[in-house]
């Protein structure tokens, strides 16, 4: 038993797939599949049930899988271990983060953090869409927003402030909201924002009295991206609701315009999230440290007021 096989048993018990892990690890299928089948025949039990459609995992797979990722974690520390400089960290990093946050504010930070770790490749995933960190084969994912249930570990990053913005196209025709009740009169469009572009109404959302409140407005127009969602707004198809991180430029240029900034939506809680495992990855640890400090960092920067408008 060596440690490519327990890597080859690992991703396919990961991504229940034979097939999707052979291409993550550069191999075909059926190499795979010896691989695994091997595997077992050295156990001398089952690790994985297939039929032709699923690949699932027994109880013995089970097992095995935590102990197989403990100890893939401690060669990859081992195999540093006498050297602590983190040019020494290898391997690879699969993460995934919000497409603004990705393009305006991790690739343009990333190549300070592999030119510290020289030897590490990172796969970074960027969408709007809520990935399967285990099923998608990610080590960690930066998640906006509040958390459903999960298996997985939380580490809370920070509190992302959001405004109401407009465009000045948008306010000269349909005039300034200068109260919730402006909102309330029919005049005014918001563009809703829905990921899988699903029926549910456009909300108004608000902080009351320390409670998060909403009502219905209406929404011509329905986007399923954040970049969508901003286009919209610039093209003055109705008012958004944004977090103030990536849009501070724009709005000092006068691209957007910040409204009704005393009914603000309540904060979105940034975290990071990883599987549970005995031992974290070093290489892991270490790009969710750097990852975590620089979105830290630009919330740090971005408390400053906006402009009154």
């Amino acid at each position: 038993m060596d440690l490519d096989s327990l890597r080859t048993y690992v991703q396919v018990a990961e991504l229940a797939s034979f097939t999707r892990a052979a291409e993550r690890l550069g191999l075909t299928r059926a190499r795979v599949s010896a691989v695994v089948q091997q595997l077992e025949a050295t156990l001398g039990t089952r690790l994985l049930q297939r039929t032709t459609r699923t690949v699932r995992i027994t109880p013995d797979g089970e097992a095995f899988l935590e102990r197989a990722q403990a100890l893939l974690a401690e060669a990859d520390d081992l195999q540093s271990l006498f050297s602590r400089q983190p040019a020494a960290l290898r391997g690879r990093i699969r993460a995934d983060v919000p497409l603004q946050l990705g393009a305006r504010l991790v690739l343009p930070r990333l190549p300070e953090f592999l030119a510290a770790h020289p030897l590490l490749e990172v796969d970074l995933g960027s969408t709007d869409r809520r990935v399967d960190l285990v099923h998608d084969g990610f080590d960690c994912v930066l998640r906006v927003g509040v958390l459903q249930e999960s298996g997985l570990v939380a580490r809370p990053v920070g509190q992302m402030a959001q405004a109401n913005l407009a465009s000045p196209a948008y306010l000269a025709s349909h005039g300034h909201p200068r109260h919730l009740d402006d909102l309330r009169s029919g005049r005014h469009r918001l563009v809703r924002y829905s990921s899988r572009l699903a029926g549910w109404p456009a909300l108004w959302e608000y902080v009351e009295n320390g409670e998060p409140r909403s009502f219905v407005m209406p929404a011509a127009v329905t986007v399923n991206n954040t970049l969508a969602y901003e286009a919209a707004c610039r093209a003055g198809l109705g008012m958004i609701q944004a977090p103030v991180l990536g849009h501070r430029e724009a709005l000092a240029r006068g691209e957007l315009v910040e409204v009704l900034p005393q009914w603000r939506p309540a904060p979105l809680p940034i975290t990071l999230l990883y599987a549970h495992r005995r031992q974290v990855p070093r290489r892991l640890q270490v790009f969710m440290d750097w990852l975590a400090g620089v979105v830290a960092e630009a919330l740090s920067a971005d408390q400053r007021p906006l402009e009154d408008r």
